[in-house]
């Protein structure tokens, strides 16, 4: 009889109970809190999992780099000083 396939079985079905039981109490609430799953919060060797960036937020970053490069780039020209 495996007994560790068992627990490990018997986790994450407890965890997908907790995670029903957080977003009904969610939902009772009226909040927008975002639940998110145990099994996604990780990987099994403990280093969080990939994260992206919305098109948006990606957009506002460029956008923002290439100002600010800009402005240095006018400085330069016109001689003065960066911090």
């Amino acid at each position: 009889m495996d007994i560790i396939g068992a627990l490990k079985q018997e986790e994450s079905s407890l965890q997908r109970q907790l995670t029903a039981v957080k977003t009904a109490i969610s939902a009772l609430n009226g909040g927008t809190t975002k639940v998110v799953s145990p099994g996604h919060t990780s990987s099994p060797n403990g280093k969080s999992g990939k994260r992206t960036m919305s098109l948006a937020v990606r957009t506002k970053i460029a956008r923002s780099a290439k100002a600010r490069w800009a402005r240095i780039r006018a400085e330069k020209a016109n001689g003065k000083k960066t911090k």
